[in-house]
């Protein structure tokens, strides 16, 4: 889920080898990320120290002189720097799950498909490229769906039966399949059922028919990761099929 953002960047706009250098960046900004958080939620227990060099010093290997290159990327410093700073403030805190931390991880990853579907082969030869190209919509589509999956997987485990999660997922599920029929009347399309909308009726149904199940009957935590990464895949081809 991380990662499909800004894959999905990558291809939309046309894949060249701007974007591939910018997407090996990032995978290794996640694995700086990931490891960094740990270190900070324990304290800076030893033992993860050695990955996050290791994994900070490939970063700078591979971004130093992409940022050198293409020095607008800048642009997107503070916002990243605001984000990072958020994210390791909720691992000292052992407060990432909240709604608020998964909020920010969506958020940074979601940017994304902006950031590299800008470096597009397509968007190249636009005027304003962080606004002439498929990035925008399809950030905005995979935070909205990935912050849904978030509601949804609280009510199969860490807030399992508590009626507000539920209700709040059901609503914000809803809202999503409105939008996806309304989106596709006024792109000008005449079929009722677009994959906009076949994807979120599968993620609807799911929020609806699992946490009852689950309430009576356990279900593995692997079993919602499956299911989860089944919904991020349909998305990820949705938005590629779309935009």
């Amino acid at each position: 889920m991380a990662l499909t953002p800004a894959l999905a960047g990558m291809i939309i706009d046309g894949t060249n080898p701007t974007t591939i250098w910018l997407f090996a960046a990032w995978v290794l900004c996640y694995c700086v990320q990931f490891t960094a958080a740990r270190w900070f939620k324990s304290r800076f227990a030893h033992r993860y120290a050695p990955p996050v060099a290791v994994y900070t010093v490939l970063l700078a290997a591979v971004g130093l002189p992409f940022v050198i290159i293409h020095p607008t990327t800048l642009w997107w410093a503070p916002l990243y720097a605001i984000l990072a700073t958020l994210s390791f403030v909720a691992a000292w805190l052992r407060r990432e799950r909240t709604l608020w931390g998964n909020a920010v991880a969506i958020l940074a990853s979601c940017t994304m498909a902006i950031v590299v579907s800008s470096f597009g082969t397509h968007a190249a030869n636009a005027q304003y490229p962080m606004l002439a190209n498929g990035g925008l919509p399809a950030a905005t589509v995979f935070f909205l769906t990935q912050f849904g999956s978030v509601l949804f997987v609280k009510t199969m485990i860490r807030e399992r039966g508590k009626r507000g999660y539920l209700w709040a997922s059901w609503i914000w599920h809803g809202a999503l399949l409105a939008a996806a029929f309304g989106l596709w009347g006024l792109l000008g399309f005449g079929r009722l059922f677009s994959m906009p909308a076949i994807v979120c009726l599968w993620l609807l149904a799911r929020a609806i028919a699992m946490p009852p199940i689950a309430r009576r009957r356990s279900i593995k935590p692997i079993a919602v990761g499956l299911v989860e990464m089944m919904s991020s895949l349909s998305v990820f081809a949705a938005v590629l099929l779309t935009f």
